[in-house]
This record gives structure tokens, C-alpha cells and sequence, in this order.
């Protein structure tokens, strides 16, 4: 029956986009650093561009070195603009909850502190009970056998980072932290969402 709602929340939320004319929407997530993360997303059909950077604190304008003291209170976080002809918002919900662990507090792998924590920023009301909805399900089948901690919150002011974060894998794929981390995490993308991808 959730599966039903999920499905028909989707399809009411493209109605009213393709009513408004309207071809792309932005979705926002935090999911630890988001040089693991970018990579994953772009490969997607549908997302049309992907930045890096930081959302949810409290100061303007803030730098990456100000972000990882963790006294900003921004997480690292991407902003997604994808064809919602191409891609559903559910679609893209389940490859993030998919795609880090959202069952640590704070924290993705040797990564800690606030700036790391996995929260959705929604832009719209139909994005709130989606991720409303995706998480409560999650938390019900005990799919991670921990409980998943991810925040749900309105979105905030975006912070596009530093130039020499965006794109990063793109630039960077033969750096070690690229082979050891971001490369594993995009063979399982493959492997999951392989009908998903750009060819």
C-alpha cells in the first residue's frame, strides 16, 4: 500500500510540474563528503548537473576550512537540478539512502563530525513526504538493522563550494582517495542501478 502512495505522490508531483510548464526541479542532500558523493549522482539519466556544497548553518558565505571546524553548523551537501521527465524524485531518494550509511550520526566511514551528516533539504512539500515516507518504511522493514538517523528539513541557503571541489572525480579519478573510496562506491551504482545510468 506505501508503495502505492509512493507511486501516486510521484506522479501527482510530476502532474503539477508538467501543469507549470515546469521541465527541472533542484533536490539537496547531505550524505558525508561530497567528493564521494557527486561522482554517483552525475552518472545518473536525468540529472542534468550536480554542485558540491554547503547547506543547513548558520554562517554566509562559508569556506571549506570554516565548514570542517564544524562550528558553522553547514552539512556537505549536493544540489542536484534533474529532468523530471528523465527521473523521479523517488528515484533519487533511493539511490541515496542507497548509497552512504544513513544509520550514523555524524559520520560517513573515517569522516566525522557535523558537516558529514546525512540529511535531505526538500524543496517542495511533495519532496518532504516522499523523504518522510522513504525513511519511515526503511524504519519499519529494519533495513539496515540500525535505525536511520537522517534529517528531514526545509532547504536553506545553498553555498556552492570552492571550484576545486566540483567535479572532483572527474578531475581527480587516478588520485588514490579517488581509486580507494569514490571507485567502489560507483561499481556498486553500476551494479545496482544499472538501468538508471547514462550510457
Amino acid at each position: 500500500m506505501k508503495k502505492i502512495i509512493l507511486i501516486l505522490l510521484s506522479v501527482l508531483a510530476l502532474n503539477q510540474a508538467n501543469a507549470q510548464g515546469k521541465k527541472t526541479e533542484k533536490a539537496t542532500f547531505g550524505m558525508g563528503c561530497f567528493w564521494c558523493t557527486e561522482a554517483i549522482f552525475q552518472k545518473l539519466k536525468g540529472v542534468v548537473s550536480v554542485k558540491s556544497g554547503y547547506e543547513g548553518g548558520t554562517l554566509n558565505n562559508p569556506t571549506y576550512e570554516e565548514v570542517c571546524t564544524g562550528l558553522t553548523g553547514h552539512a556537505e551537501v549536493l544540489e542536484i537540478t534533474y529532468n523530471l521527465m528523465e527521473i523521479t524524485y523517488s528515484d533519487l531518494l533511493e539511490v541515496f539512502w542507497k548509497s552512504h550509511d544513513p544509520t550514523t550520526l555524524n559520520r560517513q566511514g573515517a569522516d566525522s563530525g557535523t558537516q558529514y551528516r546525512s540529511v535531505v533539504f526538500y524543496h517542495t512539500p511533495e519532496q518532504k513526504v516522499l523523504a518522510e515516507k522513504y525513511k519511515a518504511e526503511l524504519n519499519k522493514t529494519n533495513a539496515y538493522g540500525k535505525k536511520v538517523v537522517t534529517a528531514i528539513e526545509s532547504a536553506k541557503p545553498f553555498y556552492v563550494a570552492e571550484n576545486y571541489h566540483q567535479n572532483y572525480y572527474l578531475k581527480n579519478g587516478s588520485a588514490p582517495y579517488c581509486r580507494l573510496v569514490i571507485l567502489p562506491k560507483l561499481e556498486k551504482l553500476e551494479k545496482v542501478f544499472k538501468a538508471k545510468l547514462k550510457n
